[in-house]
C-alpha cells in the first residue's frame, strides 16, 4: 500500500563534555589549565527530496540518531563536531509530535530543510573556568544532552486539482486521459489505495496537477474505511473536480452523491467547502437517448450555487477540453500560494525546558526551594566539600540567575536555601 504516513522516534546528538587537562612542558613547571571544549552535537534535519515520492523508508525502520560530538582533548583541542541526520521525505510532509499531535513543520513551498531537533552544544573545557583564586580549576562542563522525541510522518499531496468522488465513477480513468498519469484501473470498489498525480499540459506551456483521490465512502469523515488517510489529501487542493456516474449505470444518484460527498468533506474540515467546486457529470456516453434529463437535473439543482456542470465521457474523451479549460480558468483567478501550515510546536523548548529552574519558599519553615533538572545533575557531579568544588558550585549560581532569582524572592542572609539533599545557609 501507498506509504502516506509513518511513525518515527528522532534523537539529536549529545553535546562532547569538556576536557580537563593542564600543561606539561618542559622548563614550563606551573602550565595552566588547557582543556580543549567538547563538540557540539548533530542535528536532525528533515530534507525536501523531489526524488522519493512515499514515505516507505520510514516503515521499517523506527529509529534514527544524529552523531554525538566528540569530548574535548588536551592542549586546548576541541572535540569534532557530530554529523547531522539528513532525513529526506517528500514534498507535502508534515511533520508531528507524536505525544501532543501539534505541527512541528510543514515540507511545503520554499520549506526544503528543517533543522527538527538541534544537537547538545559542547561542554566548556577547564580553562574556561580559571579565576584568580582558582588557578587549576579541576572541573570542566558536561556536554548538553540529546534530545529524543517521536514524531508522526504524513503526505498530503500537493496538487492543484482534486478529483472526488465514489468508487467506480470513473476518476482513474478520466485521469489517465487527461494527464502522463498511469493508474491501475479496475472494476471494484477502492481499487485505488492511494493518489495518483498527474500533469495537465496545456498549449501554451501553462498546466497544473491533478490528484485522483481515493474513493470516498459514507462516514470516511468518521474514520470509516480508510476516510481520514483519504480526506487528508484534499486540504491542499485549490479546486475540486467532482465526478459523478450521470448515466447511474450501477443504480446510484448522482444528486445524492455530491451531497454525501459534501457532507463528508464539511465534517473533517469545514473550510474544505469553501474550495471551487466543478462537477463532471461522467460516462455521458452510456446515457440513453442522450445527454438530456439526467445532466439538466443535475444542471437545475448545482448551477444556481455556483457549480458548473460539465457533461464529459472519460471513456471517448467527449467533454474533457471544456471542463479543463473551466478549472484552468478557476485557478488562473485563484492567489498562486501553496497551502503551508504553521508551525505549532517547537521541539527545542523540550531543552530549555531541562535547563529552567524554580525557586519557591516552603511554607512549613521559610526555606528557599531551588530545582530544576540542570541544578540537580550539576550536584551529582560536583564535591562540595572541597574548596575548589564549592568556588565551581558559587560561580554556578550566579551564571545560571539563580542569585538573582533569589534576591527578587527577597532573600536575606541567614536564609535557608535547599537545593534536593543539599541545604545552606545564604550569605552575600
Amino acid at each position: 500500500m501507498f506509504a502516506d504516513s509513518a511513525k518515527i522516534i528522532i534523537k539529536s546528538g549529545k553535546g562532547g563534555n569538556g576536557h580537563v587537562s593542564f600543561r606539561r612542558e618542559k622548563y614550563v613547571p606551573n602550565g595552566g589549565p588547557d582543556g580543549g571544549d567538547g563538540g557540539k552535537g548533530g542535528d536532525v534535519v528533515f530534507v525536501v527530496d523531489d526524488g522519493v515520492n512515499t514515505l516507505a523508508d520510514y516503515r521499517h525502520k523506527r529509529k534514527f540518531a544524529a552523531q554525538a560530538g566528540e569530548d574535548g582533548k588536551k592542549r586546548n583541542c576541541h572535540g569534532k563536531k557530530g554529523s547531522d541526520l539528513i532525513l529526506k521525505v517528500p514534498a507535502g510532509t508534515i511533520i508531528k509530535d507524536a505525544e501532543t499531535d501539534k505541527i512541528i513543520a510543514d515540507m511545503s513551498g520554499e520549506n526544503r530543510r528543517q533543522v527538527v531537533l538541534p544537537g547538545g552544544s559542547g561542554g566548556l573545557g577547564n580553562q574556561h573556568f580559571a579565576t584568580s583564586t582558582m588557578q587549576a580549576p579541576k572541573y570542566a562542563q558536561p556536554g548538553q544532552e540529546a534530545l529524543e522525541i517521536e514524531v508522526k510522518l504524513e503526505l498530503k499531496v500537493i496538487a492543484d486539482v482534486g478529483l472526488v468522488g465514489f468508487p467506480n465513477v470513473g476518476k482513474s480513468t478520466l485521469l489517465s486521459r487527461v494527464t502522463n498519469a498511469q493508474p491501475k484501473i479496475a472494476n471494484y470498489h477502492f481499487t485505488t489505495l492511494h493518489p495518483n498525480l498527474g500533469v495537465v499540459d496545456f498549449e501554451n506551456g501553462e498546466g497544473f496537477v491533478i490528484a485522483d483521490i481515493p474513493g470516498l465512502i459514507e462516514g470516511a469523515s468518521e474514520g470509516v474505511g480508510l476516510g481520514h488517510e483519504f480526506l487528508k489529501h484534499i486540504e491542499r487542493t485549490r479546486v475540486m473536480i467532482h465526478i459523478v456516474d450521470a448515466a447511474s449505470v450501477e443504480g446510484r444518484d448522482p444528486s445524492a452523491d455530491i451531497h454525501a460527498i459534501n457532507q463528508e468533506l464539511e465534517a473533517y474540515n469545514p473550510q474544505l467547502l469553501q474550495k471551487p467546486q466543478v462537477i463532471a457529470a461522467n460516462k455521458i456516453d452510456a446515457l440513453y437517448g442522450g445527454e438530456g434529463e439526467a445532466i439538466e437535473k443535475l444542471k437545475k439543482e448545482f448551477e444556481p450555487l455556483g457549480v458548473a456542470v460539465y457533461p464529459v465521457s472519460a471513456v471517448s474523451g467527449q467533454g474533457l477540453k471544456e471542463l479543463l479549460y473551466a478549472v484552468k480558468k478557476l485557478l488562473d483567478e485563484m492567489q498562486d500560494e501553496p497551502i503551508v501550515y504553521e508551525s505549532e510546536y517547537d521541539p527545542g523548548e523540550k531543552r530549555a525546558a531541562s535547563e529552567a529552574f524554580t525557586v519557591a519558599i516552603d511554607p512549613k519553615d521559610g526555606a528557599f526551594v531551588v530545582e530544576g533538572p540542570k541544578i540537580e545533575k550539576m550536584l551529582g557531579y560536583t564535591n562540595l566539600e572541597a574548596e575548589r568544588g564549592f568556588l565551581f558550585f558559587q560561580k554556578f549560581l550566579k551564571e545560571q540567575g539563580i542569585l538573582k532569582e533569589l534576591e527578587k524572592k527577597g532573600i536575606q542572609e541567614g536564609d535557608t536555601v535547599r537545593m534536593y539533599e543539599l541545604e545552606f545557609e545564604y550569605y552575600q
